[in-house]
């Protein structure tokens, strides 16, 4: 029960924000791997790191996989807070951005809310 539960009302939408975010964290880290690597590797890497943490979140949230969703929205908030702090504080260690420099605001800051809106409707669900 608790597993459709997660699927359900906003969980819908919330799984369509983490499909959409998915979608444009993969494509953004295909496009900066396969055309600019030299350039920031580790900005790169981390967005494609970010684009994985996407698709599983996605994946679990939309099969109701409580744990793998559960885990998935605490990487990424990690994620976001530690990228976040890291290129605020050390700008020189990002010379091109990701999806989770300075807390996602190239994203509206919605890499920031959303694992927060996750993890709450994933405990709401529990």
């Amino acid at each position: 029960m608790r597993d459709a539960a997660t699927r359900q009302g906003p969980g819908r939408m919330l799984i369509a924000v983490y499909g959409i975010f998915a979608l444009a964290a993969t494509s953004r880290s295909a496009v900066q791997l396969a055309t600019r690597f030299d350039q920031a590797p580790v900005a790169y890497l981390l967005s494609a790191l970010a684009a994985v943490v996407y698709v599983l979140a996605t994946v679990a949230l939309a099969r109701g996989s409580h744990r793998v969703a559960l885990v998935a929205c605490g990487v990424e908030l990690a994620g976001v807070v530690v990228v976040g702090l890291v290129s605020l504080l050390v700008p020189r260690a990002f010379p091109d951005a990701t999806v989770w420099s300075s807390f996602g605001i190239g994203y509206g800051f919605i890499p920031l809310v959303l694992p927060v809106l996750g993890l709450l409707w994933l405990r709401r669900t529990a």
